[in-house]
């Protein structure tokens, strides 16, 4: 009987966090670590995840920002699923941020170098579709169980489903338990304590009560979740 492979497939949502976990993962399996981007296809690119599975058996540790749909389920391979969320009013500052600074040309970062954070947030606000600062964790949650329910109660729902969820505030508590999981079923490997891709907190950080009460207004599943974790 051929043995069941395992492997670890991470959920990296923009700043929560995530380079660290992969530098992390790239430290502890060199040559195994692997990242690729997908097209959103409708809120279900789970299919497309599977097939680089497949194509990759060499590859332990997967990483994506922009896997969406069920977790994959396949035969022969057992998938520790991983996530970590983060308080959402600090996850948006950190985005605007990380936006103000970077060298790209995409609409955030020109949006982020042209306003204070308030005018950032009420104009992605406004943007039809754009979820980076309104209940973006439920939203990415929440897609990893469809069905006719409302977005909170899938996003919930797939809390439970995924192998491990942690939070930004307790990396390295959430890396133990991945840890841990992992080597019920492989081998071990090392905790280490990296911070990556960090942002450090500026001017932008100071927000009006209006703002405040904008922000929790348009989070407020995302901050019912992050309750629920802490």
């Amino acid at each position: 009987m051929k043995e069941e492979r395992t492997i670890i497939l991470h959920y990296h949502l923009f700043k929560n966090a995530g380079t660290s976990v992969d530098a992390i993962l790239k430290e502890n399996f060199p040559g195994r670590w692997v990242t690729r981007e997908f097209p959103m296809n409708g809120g279900n690119n789970t299919g497309m995840v599977e097939e680089w599975i497949r194509e990759t058996p060499e590859a332990v540790a997967y990483s994506s920002h922009t896997m969406v749909g069920p977790i994959p389920q396949m035969d022969g391979i057992r998938v520790i699923s991983f996530m970590l969320l983060r308080d959402p009013i600090e996850r948006i500052k950190s985005a605007y941020r990380f936006e103000r600074k970077q060298e790209a040309d995409t609409w955030g970062a020109r949006l982020a170098k042209e306003h204070d954070f308030e005018g950032y947030v009420r104009a992605r606000l406004a943007r039809p579709g754009d979820r980076q600062c309104r209940d973006f964790q439920t939203a990415r949650l929440a897609s990893l169980t469809p069905g006719p329910e409302p977005e909170l109660a899938r996003a919930r729902k797939s809390l439970e489903a995924l192998s491990v969820v942690g939070l930004v505030n307790d990396l390295s508590g959430a890396m133990d338990r991945l840890a841990d999981l992992y080597f019920e079923h492989g081998e071990d490997f090392g905790q280490t304590d990296v911070r990556a891709n960090t942002s450090s907190a500026g001017s932008g950080d100071t927000l009006s009560p209006d703002l405040v009460e904008l922000l929790r207004e348009n989070n407020a599943n995302d901050l019912q979740l992050f309750d629920r974790m802490t």
